[in-house]
């Protein structure tokens, strides 16, 4: 996988993982306060597609994640 895919990945898990942790009628719900979570992730990738630089596609390409388009 390159790194843009990862970074994907990554980021619709976290949503998905604290809507599932975040919302009421969850079987695996814990505190509202995890779509503070959600909230944050939408935020960095808003940011990320307006500056066009991510940290984690920073940080994956220099363990050596393969870039792409």
């Amino acid at each position: 996988m390159k790194s843009w895919q990862i970074v994907r990945l990554v980021a619709g898990t976290f949503i998905l993982l604290s809507l599932a942790l975040g919302i009421e009628g969850s079987p695996i719900f814990v505190s509202p306060w995890w779509l503070a979570f959600t909230a944050f992730v939408g935020a960095n990738l808003l940011q990320s597609a307006l500056t066009k630089w991510c940290l984690m596609d920073t940080i994956l390409r220099k363990v050596g994640v393969e870039p792409g388009c």
